[in-house]
């Protein structure tokens, strides 16, 4: 173990600054695999140069190197004991597209779906960098290098290795060199001693080829996705000494790769998707010769148990509408006719007349398409905590035998009797990957706590490495043999093929202290298992590092680390912090650590994790019990106190809601409100009156409290009541006349601020109270919730908080009814929509609206519930702001979050604003509404055709049949 003082101290000593406290050690000791080793520390080089002084360091003092981008290796080859260099928060630019010569040059810390993106704009998206692996929006083009990704489509394109020019790199020792098709060279002409090394680099590589000319002929490059061991293949005569191809899959252990130039692949003008369905995996895999013989440009398949999670995790309309199957195959093809679709007719043709798919379906729809490719994209995550579609149980399922590959015409057999393998070892797997190249990603619900779990992980994977050999396979396809698969290496590959490998390293790296522990100085498959002994089970251990809460675009996860690039502020980061914290057991834990406070401090509690990321890491509700420890019994923040208490006060201030407006917005009441914790410059809301609560409320229609029994229970949640009463009046008579009968309450409370502060024990007092009241009005009707984030307080946190163990058995499923009947205000109209009785329109149906969904109603009711009530009821065009607004509740208002709240909203809903200066704004949930006020007051580009008075309304307001202002809609002073 490199000694981590030494170590910065000399990194320091040349400019460096490296980073050792625990916990980015934390963060850093994971990837996205089974393993876990602690870094000694951690770098962000900001350049080259950087990446050569410290390289140049380590070799000095003897200590270990691995270079990291998006830290999605499966297989360990993103986490070391020495120094550990993040390469993808400083050395991400693209550099050029070249769109004459087809090729782009990038650094390595590039995300692939921003290189992507830059080659699109380049190229007027005529051209594109081909392989697209599925965790393509956070790996990065080191990684990519580094691992030979392939991707949904290398059944056209191949691997990253066959769209490789040249890189430039750094040895071990710090040398900068460049290695091309041909050969290598000094980076920096004139680097006499790099020209040195790289001539003998050259003669070394020539020897080694011409001393195993036949093993090299005869063991590699066998099948399309031979990625297992080092590809030695491109040295020989016939490919040119291809060194850059060569180095292609070294999984960092020969240089670090800090820029590449690489080819760009003409992007197909039409595609065709066609999904069939299959009664199992095994017969889906049986038809992928035939398909094969139309050339299509992707062949992906899925089963069962992942497209169930995803439509429990995301709603059931997350996923679009699959034929009869038990599993699936996606089936995309390239479109050369103008019109029509010929070759996909000409393949739907050959399956129903020779194949054995059940049914089939062509889908054309964008949305659809874009639904069935995100189920195969989050394949890792999804099928690491399976939902039972029988049960409803959740499955654990782990990395470790996920990547095998084989002849694409072998898949079928090979799959059924690697069905028969889990079975003898009484495991189970899920299976989905890239049938077309003949590559599965399998997960097996291993057991690695125990011992005796280890030992049969143990045995499984010698023996399925066994298998695949049989089946003339690789026991890596993609992902790279790490600490994964490189100790099985032997069962793949000759004694002479396994000295020609070490050679190949040696001659790199002499010294060893590249990446070690996979493909090189191996450590056993079931040595620095993340789980072995830990017996404390967390939720944060749900996060198993696929990353896609570092991605930038899509979706709303994360918003605080697409804001700071860090991944102490990604879900994924805080949840490694968590899962240190709880290693030894959860009575040991030290709740009040520094580590745990730096790394919840800029978590919004957004809620969008818990629906986008794969595996339903919920942050907001972990960042609550991680305040509710360091707090109980202690006093707390003063914003706790102040916004964290806000429904509290909302019950006096419509009795003093004149003076106090008037007090705010002086200067002595802006200094008062930073004494309570808020924040410079923001927009504080106005207390609304009783008397203007009472005017709204005042000419209700018949139906509100009617004696009949109701058809629904409106809830009128605190923050409508207080501070937004135009639309509690809104919804009494928006809603008061669709129903015949509506049961509106006003009295209770959703604990939500109690929630997100942290205060637990009052948050389920409070949730008590309401439950009762709940299910004791309405009898089953639905409880329609007018603020979003109250909605999902009472959809998913009642429940969660109400457990048996907490409240006994009767209360708990008094809570699991109530939040069963709870809707949000846009779920229930498009539920009326979809019967026929949605609301008329006032006036003209808006040509268009720009929505902010607020991320809890996007977390617990579904992605698309504004948009598609918005459509159902008539809207022609609906522009989605996609992100969080940068409030979520207390965040955006809290002093020392001012920067990251901007941020935040320049992600999506500033710049909506910006583009749509004539569309009318819809912002159900309070925060998000009070962040556009608060934009309309410090940026003019944001005010549109309303000037600084813009502000986001409620969806029931644009239905109000007689809407009434109040003094709420006085435009906020400059």
């Amino acid at each position: 173990m490199a000694d981590p003082n030494a170590l910065t101290t000399a990194l320091r000593a040349e400019g460096l600054k490296p980073e050792h406290d625990p916990r980015r050690l934390a963060e850093y000791s994971y990837d996205a695999s089974n393993y876990r080793v602690t870094p000694a520390a951690v770098l962000f080089p900001h350049s080259e140069d950087d990446v050569a002084t410290a390289l140049s360091v380590c070799h000095r003092l003897g200590v270990s190197v691995t270079a990291r981008g998006g830290g999605t290796s499966m297989s360990g080859n993103s986490i070391g004991g020495g120094l550990v260099l993040d390469l993808s928060r400083h050395m991400h630019r693209v550099l050029a597209v070249d769109e004459r010569a087809r090729t782009a040059t990038a650094e390595a810390g590039v995300v692939l779906t921003q290189l992507r993106a830059a080659v699109f704009d380049a190229t007027d998206r005529r051209l594109t960098f081909a392989p697209d692996p599925s965790s393509q929006s956070r790996a990065c083009l080191g990684g990519a290098i580094g691992n030979d990704a392939c991707g949904n489509h290398s059944v056209r394109y191949g691997r990253t290795a066959d769209h490789v020019v040249e890189l430039r790199a750094v040895t071990a020792d710090g040398l900068r060199i460049t290695v091309t098709r041909t050969g290598i060279r000094a980076t920096v002409p004139g680097d006499d001693i790099a020209a040195a090394r790289a001539e003998h680099l050259e003669a070394e590589l020539r020897s080694l080829a011409d001393d195993h000319l036949a093993a090299i002929r005869v063991e590699l490059g066998r099948i399309p996705r031979q990625v297992s061991g080092y590809h030695l293949k491109h040295l020989l005569p016939e490919e040119g000494f291809d060194v850059a191809r060569a180095l292609v899959g070294s999984e960092g252990t020969c240089v670090v790769v800090t820029s590449a130039t690489v080819a760009l692949a003409e992007q197909p003008a039409r595609t065709s998707l066609i999904v069939a369905g299959y009664a199992d995996i095994v017969d889906a895999a049986r038809d992928v010769p035939l398909l094969l013989k139309h050339r299509p440009t992707a062949v992906e398949g899925v089963d069962e148990v992942i497209v169930a999670t995803m439509r429990e995790r995301r709603g059931a309309d997350a996923v679009a509408d699959l034929p009869e199957g038990s599993a699936w195959l996606f089936i995309e093809i390239d479109e050369t006719a103008d019109d029509g679709f010929p070759r996909a007719a000409a393949l739907e043709a050959d399956l129903r007349a020779d194949g054995r798919a059940l049914d089939l379906r062509q889908v054309v729809e964008p949305t659809e398409r874009a639904d069935l490719w995100r189920v195969r994209e989050d394949g890792a995550g999804l099928s690491s905590r399976l939902v039972d579609p029988d049960t409803g149980e959740t499955i654990l399922s782990w990395p470790g035998w996920e990547d095998a590959a084989v002849r694409p015409d072998l898949l079928g057999d090979y799959l059924a009797e690697f069905r028969d393998l889990l079975t003898r070892h009484g495991l189970t797997g899920v299976m989905y990957g890239h049938f077309g190249a003949g590559c599965m990603h399998i997960r097996i619900d291993f057991d690695l706590r125990s011992a005796q779990g280890r030992r049969v992980f143990r045995q499984f994977c010698t023996d399925a490495a066994r298998l695949v050999v049989r089946y003339e396979g690789s026991l890596s396809g993609e992902h790279g043999d790490g600490r994964a698969r490189s100790e099985l290496l032997p069962i793949m590959y000759s004694p002479e093929m396994l000295d020609a490998f070490e050679l190949f390293g040696a001659v790199w790296d002499p010294a060893g202290i590249l990446a070690p522990g996979g493909l090189r100085q191996t450590a056993p498959i079931d040595a620095d298992l993340s789980l072995a002994d830990v017996t404390a089970e967390h939720p944060s251990q749900a996060c198993i590092g696929v990353g896609r809460c570092r991605t930038h675009t899509g979706g709303v996860m994360c918003p605080s680390y697409r804001a700071t690039g860090d991944e102490k502020d990604s879900t994924r980061g805080r949840a490694r912090v968590l899962q240190e914290a709880t290693r030894d057991g959860l009575d040991r834990v030290d709740w009040r650590a520094s580590a745990l406070a730096e790394s919840m401090d800029l978590c919004l509690s957004c809620k969008a994790c818990s629906s986008d990321c794969p595996t339903g890491v919920d942050m907001a509700a972990m960042k609550s019990e991680v305040l509710y420890h360091r707090y109980k019994g202690r006093l707390r923040p003063r914003e706790h106190y102040t916004l964290g208490m806000l429904p509290t006060w909302l019950r006096v201030t419509p009795y003093l809601a004149g003076p106090l407006n008037a007090v705010l917005r002086t200067r002595a009441g802006r200094a008062g409100a930073r004494l309570g914790g808020i924040g410079v410059d923001r927009v504080l809301p106005e207390f609304a009156s009783a008397a203007a609560l009472q005017e709204q409320l005042r000419h209700a229609p018949a139906s509100i409290n009617a004696p009949a029994p109701p058809e629904i229970v409106l809830f009128l949640d605190s923050f409508t009541r207080g501070l937004r009463p135009e639309v509690a009046g809104a919804a009494v008579r928006v809603l008061g006349g669709v129903h015949r009968s509506v049961a509106c309450t006003a009295e209770h409370c959703c604990g939500l601020t109690q929630i997100t502060t942290g205060r637990l024990d009052a948050a389920r007092k409070t949730l008590r109270r309401t439950a009762r009241h709940l299910d004791e009005l309405g009898g089953e009707a639905p409880i329609v919730v007018v603020e979003p984030s109250c909605a999902a307080t009472l959809h998913d946190d009642l429940p969660r908080l109400l457990t048996e163990d907490e409240v006994g058995a009767d209360e708990a499923a008094r809570a699991r009814r109530v939040g069963a009947r709870v809707r949000s205000v846009a779920t229930h109209l498009g539920e009326l929509a979809a019967e026929g009785r949605a609301p008329a329109w006032p006036g003209e149906v808006p040509e268009y609206v720009v929505v902010q969904t607020h991320c809890h109603e996007y977390a617990s009711f579904g992605n698309r519930v504004q948009r598609a009530a918005l459509t159902a009821l008539g809207v022609g065009s609906v522009v989605e702001a996609a992100g969080c607004c940068g409030v979520a509740g207390d965040f955006g208002f809290t002093a020392g979050h001012e920067a990251v709240s901007d941020a935040v909203a320049e992600q999506a809903l500033a710049p909506a604003l910006r583009r749509h200066p004539h569309a009318t704004v819809l912002t159900d949930g309070f925060s998000c509404a009070t962040q556009i006020r608060r934009l309309a007051t410090v940026d003019p580009t944001t005010c549109g055709d309303d000037g600084d008075g813009r502000r986001g309304r409620h969806l029931l307001e644009l239905l109000d049949p007689d809407p009434r202002p109040t003094e709420s809609t006085v435009k906020p002073p400059k």
